[in-house]
């Protein structure tokens, strides 16, 4: 039997929480003889009700006040940090936007017996999620086209078997033990993004398994808002908030991420934050299609 610790954080999404501690726990049930869950949730600050709401329905969770400023790499961390005071076989990263399929656990188990098949040892393994609606793709693995450029192609899994990415988003994410005992958590560089990405990164560069499952995992709509449609429009004062804020442009972890990855490109990537503030009708125009 698996045993596995799955980690989450919140804030003001409780229903969306809660549906996606439901879903979690259908898909348990179909490998129930198979894996035993200890839920970790971080709610942090939430003033909708979400901690309460997740006491009253799934008791055995346990959940974890944050400060109210960890954003979503603070959060997980912060999960993630009690979770590794108890032995687990792998750690289950998910985002509480996230409906996984009830096929989850069998899929992410038999891609663990093909990474050790294949590898010779546990890895991480991103599981694909789409829209619900328009059933296109919307996270889980990339690899790059061009790294200097930042270029990168999503993974669509191909219904036979895993593929190796470089770059995971961690909406479905298995970590296997090894691999935390080689690399450990999530970095504490990282405010809010870009923390998965470099997660898996690091793995790549242990020569860990970094991989797309055969098959979709759930649901997730990226719901993502494009911050240059209005970026030119704010005052100077305003884009250089955004910048700076962790769900803006979060150009902090921009910088961490590229000097720990591409620190070939960090000068680039640091006069470009600021030409988007100083000049924000030339750098928009590259980003009107996004």
């Amino acid at each position: 039997m698996y045993k596995i610790a799955v980690l989450l954080t919140c804030f003001n999404r409780k229903q969306k929480t809660l549906d996606s501690l439901k879903h979690l726990y259908l898909s348990l049930e179909v490998v129930k003889d198979d894996i035993s869950l200890d839920i970790y949730l971080t709610d942090d600050g939430s003033t909708d009700g979400t901690a309460v709401a997740v006491a009253e329905n799934y008791p055995n969770i346990n959940i974890l006040q944050g400060t109210g400023s960890l954003y979503w790499a603070g959060g997980m961390r912060n999960s993630w940090n009690e979770a590794i005071k108890t032995e687990y076989d792998a750690f289950l990263l998910l985002n509480d936007d996230t409906n996984v399929y009830d096929t989850m656990f069998t899929e992410l188990i038999e891609t663990h017996a093909y990474s050790q098949k294949k590898y010779g040892k546990g890895g991480i393994y991103c599981g694909p999620t789409m829209d619900k609606d328009s059933k296109e793709y919307t996270y889980g693995g990339h690899n790059f086209t061009n790294k200097f450029l930042a270029h990168f192609t999503k993974v669509l899994p191909n219904g036979k078997s895993p593929q190796p990415c470089e770059l995971g988003n961690a909406n479905i994410m298995w970590v296997s033990k090894n691999v935390v005992d080689e690399i450990g958590i999530l970095s504490k560089n990282y405010i809010h993004g870009l923390a998965d990405y470099d997660y898996t990164l690091m793995a790549v560069k242990k020569e860990l398994p970094v991989l797309v499952t055969s098959n979709y995992l759930g649901n997730c709509s990226d719901d993502h808002t494009n911050p240059y449609k209005t970026f030119a429009k704010l005052s100077f004062k305003k884009r250089v908030e955004l910048l700076n804020n962790p769900l803006g442009l979060d150009f902090k972890s921009n910088l961490e991420y590229n000097k720990r990855n591409f620190p070939i490109r960090l000068p680039i990537v640091y006069i470009m934050g600021w030409a988007k503030v100083f000049f924000p009708n030339l750098y928009v125009k590259r980003h009107q299609n996004i």
